[in-house]
Formats: structure tokens, C-alpha cells, sequence
């Protein structure tokens, strides 16, 4: 069966995954990190992306962007490979790709699942045994989130701002959330959505997004199509 085209709508949320190849570790210190990042940001303004929450994993990144156009969520991610890839071969003396192939990604939306994937993203290093509290990873956008720190990669979503009237609010109401976590079925909907490419929203969104792309949205209903009944 012929691969799928990614699917990408502009102006919509889309959810990014990209894993590194065999687990390889992504990041070895600090300037790792921070190089990285100082390339996605610069791939964001070229391309015109915004990233409104993200998280770097030791062998995978997670991001929750909006893209102006059908290409940018392609040139962000080929720009990130293009210089960090090198960098980081010449770094640790060693060759070949970091990434297990082309990246996932689908439209999720936003309305109803911004926060939690924004939730399920920031609270991944606690699930991963990495920090006991997600505001001690720096490699997250919950900092900034929470007021912590500025994150210049960061634009926040309008989803995010009506969590209160004051940047007080936003974070006191953002922090609960996250102390709240997320369901495991919450979670593997986001991420089995994101890895299968299917879109994640209520039914009138699926309609919708459908008619703004050229291929489908969702799984086809498993079986033959009904035969037609003459009258």
C-alpha cells in the first residue's frame, strides 16, 4: 500500500514528533541542547512557523507549531537536519543520519487538544524518570510557560492566553494542569494519532480539515464498500 502524503493544513495545530535513529542519544550536554535550539529558532523565522510548546527528549523531540504554509513544517524540520546532523557528527566523530526516518506529524485541534498536548509534551521527562518535576527540565517549553524563564522559540497559543486575564492566572491555571497530568488514554491518543498521521478533533473538524487537504483524514471503515441497491 503506497505511503500516505504527510498531512499538513496551514494555520492549523500540528503535532511533531521526530525520533532519533536506533535510540541514538540526540544530545550529549548542554551545548547540545542550546545549539539546537538556536537552529529550530532561526528555521521558525525563516520558514514562518510558530511553536507554541515543545520538549527535547534524549532520543526525541516533540513539537506543537502552526505553519503558514503547506511547505514550512517540511523546511523547519530539513533545516534542523541539515545543521545540527553535521554538527553533531563532527562533535562525536561519527557519520551517517540521527534521524529513524521521515518525521511524524498530523493537525490536532486546538481548541480541544492544545493544552493536553501541550501538558503531554512538558510532562514527559517526568514520565520518563528524567526530573520529578517538570519545571526542573530547561529543555521544555514549561518554564517559559509558567514564568519561569522567556523561551524565544516560544509564541504562545491564544488557547493558552485564555487561561486567564493576567500572566498570573495563565501560569497558576497552567501549573494545576500539569500537576493534574494527563490520563494514559489521553496520552496514547496523542501520541498514536501523531505516529499514524490521522487527524485527532471532533467529527465537524474532521469534515472541515478534510475539505482543506488531498487525502484523507482518518481510517477508512474497515470492510468492502456496500454495493448499491437498485430500487
Amino acid at each position: 500500500m503506497a505511503r500516505l502524503p504527510r498531512l499538513v493544513i496551514p494555520h492549523s495545530l500540528h503535532h511533531v514528533i521526530q525520533r532519533s535513529h536506533e535510540g541514538i542519544a540526540l544530545f550529549a550536554d548542554e551545548e547540545d541542547y542550546r545549539y539546537f535550539l538556536n537552529i529550530a529558532l532561526q528555521a521558525t523565522r525563516q520558514f514562518k512557523l510558530a511553536v507554541h510548546a515543545y520538549v527535547l527528549m534524549p532520543d526525541h523531540m516533540h513539537f506543537a507549531l502552526t505553519p503558514s504554509d503547506e511547505q514550512g513544517l517540511s523546511r523547519m524540520m530539513q533545516y534542523i537536519g541539515r545543521y545540527y546532523v553535521p554538527y553533531f557528527n563532527r562533535k562525536y566523530q561519527r557519520s551517517g543520519s540521527l534521524w529513524q526516518g521521515r518525521f511524524k506529524a498530523t493537525v490536532i485541534q486546538a481548541e480541544t487538544y492544545f493544552l493536553p498536548c501541550s501538558v503531554y509534551m512538558e510532562t514527559n521527562p517526568v514520565r520518563s524518570g528524567l526530573v520529578s518535576d517538570a519545571a526542573d527540565y530547561p529543555w521544555s517549553s514549561y518554564q517559559h510557560h509558567i514564568g519561569q524563564r522567556t523561551d524565544m522559540l516560544v509564541s504562545d497559543h491564544p488557547i493558552f492566553w485564555a487561561l486567564g486575564n493576567t500572566p498570573f492566572q495563565r501560569e497558576a491555571n497552567y501549573k494545576e494542569m500539569i500537576a493534574a497530568s494527563l490520563s494514559k488514554k489521553e496520552i496514547n491518543l496523542l501520541s498514536e494519532s501523531t505516529n499514524k498521521g490521522w487527524l485527532l478533533g471532533s467529527a465537524a473538524f474532521k469534515i472541515e480539515m478534510a475539505k482543506l487537504s488531498e487525502r484523507r483524514v482518518e481510517p477508512a471503515r474497515p470492510g468492502r464498500p456496500r454495493k448499491s441497491v437498485s430500487a
